[in-house]
């Protein structure tokens, strides 16, 4: 403790020159505290929407994820009732979702495009997973309509000059390769965000799909479970209890999620080190200069019996006041910054390819700003450990003689 004391001490002599280091390491801590926390915070809502999006697993036949179908449903699932109430059964599973997923044209008499198409459960789907679709028209599907419905996005209904309460053809092949055509009526009018989707999607329950299809199968099951963290766990029951199906994971299928976290920890990981290595040039610079002041003493205090080894664990402190102060005041700053942006909102521009801004938020994460502050901290000590071995290990009269 006494050490400890004597750094701090030393550290007061220039205090225009520790403050200024202090607040370069303050700064740089802070950046890379809010830097990490604005990514970890983007991987989080991503994973939550992907996993929404899809279900935390996603039940299906091997096919279904390896190969190309010849017809709507080829490798599509039987009996997915029957299935459904099965993987309800386990203790971590909320809720079990049917999907088709098909394809096929949307006309309105005078005009046909190419539509992507989702049959959904109605009843299930817009509870289960939340507001994830922005109602812009009309309302969301029920199952107990009394005609066949559908949900067109934006720029398809735009295409389309629909409304809600207009007639549509729907026109798609059925599972033995034949047409089928089925007239529905809009329900709603939806946007996802990304203009690219929303001039193709068409959601409509599952009853109207099997019906144009002329199928009782669905596509894939989505798996909703309580927590992310059970994903694991309930993929290996799953899978175990059912060996003739594939359970993926969100993960596996959100690829839109793996490629921003690719990136983004390329740029971030490589602002972090650029931050770091300046602190450190920051550090090493304000300990050399205090070295150079001091080197006379440090003769003195040699000739006095102290012996290098004790000045290098001194200097060292001193790093470690300067550094460790800094990453203090930088974490703080960080949290403030971050609580404040809970509080006063602040919304982002829409990313490319999305008409859809977002919120400007950073997680708080403990053990990220516990590695920060001690990762600053062990850098400043090395940093000042490594200008001081020179100068402690010189003789004592050239020390003493140094002008």
């Amino acid at each position: 403790m006494s050490w400890l004391t004597f750094a701090v001490q030393n550290t007061l002599r220039n205090r225009r020159r520790s403050l200024v280091t202090i607040a370069i390491a303050a700064l740089g801590t802070a950046a890379i505290l809010l830097a990490g926390g604005f990514a970890l915070y983007t991987y989080q809502a991503l994973a939550q929407s992907a996993a929404r999006n899809t279900g935390h697993l996603i039940v299906g036949l091997p096919e279904q994820f390896t190969k190309d179908e010849d017809t709507p449903l080829q490798y599509g699932l039987d009996d997915s009732a029957q299935l459904a109430a099965r993987l309800q059964a386990d203790p971590d599973v909320r809720h079990v979702l049917p999907r088709i997923a098909f394809s096929g044209l949307v006309s309105n008499g005078d005009k046909s495009t190419v539509m992507l198409a989702t049959g959904v459960d109605p009843d299930n789907e817009f509870a289960v997973k939340g507001p994830f679709l922005s109602m812009l028209a009309g309302d969301v599907l029920t199952s107990d309509a009394a005609q066949a419905e559908v949900m067109l996005g934006e720029g398809l209904a735009k295409s389309m000059k629909a409304k809600p309460g207009s007639g549509l053809t729907l026109l798609a092949s059925t599972t033995d390769g034949a047409l089928n055509a089925l007239d529905v009526t809009v329900k709603g009018v939806f946007s996802t965000g990304v203009p690219d989707i929303d001039k193709r999607l068409v959601y409509t329950d599952i009853g109207t799909a099997q019906k144009l299809l002329n199928t009782k199968r669905v596509s894939t099951l989505g798996v909703f479970l309580k927590s992310m963290e059970a994903t694991t766990g309930a993929q290996e029951r799953i899978a175990a209890a059912n060996p003739k199906l594939i359970v993926q994971t969100w993960l596996d299928q959100a690829f839109f999620y793996s490629s921003v976290r690719g990136l983004y920890n390329r740029i971030f990981g490589a602002l972090g080190l650029i931050i770091g290595v300046i602190v450190v040039f920051v550090v090493a610079n304000a300990m050399a200069m205090a070295i150079v002041e001091r080197t006379r003493e440090i003769g003195t205090l040699r000739a006095l019996g102290t012996l290098p080894s004790q000045l290098l664990r001194t200097l060292a402190l001193e790093g470690m006041v300067l550094g460790g102060v800094g990453a203090l005041v930088g974490a703080l700053i960080a949290l403030g910054v971050s609580l404040l942006l809970y509080i006063v909102p602040v919304q982002m521009p829409p990313p490319p390819g999305s008409s859809r801004g977002y919120p400007l938020n950073t997680a708080i994460d403990p053990l990220m700003y516990l590695f920060t502050v001690l990762a600053m901290v062990l850098v400043s000590m090395l940093a000042s450990a490594w200008i001081a071995r020179k100068t402690v290990h010189i003789p004592v009269v050239e020390a003493l003689a140094h002008t």
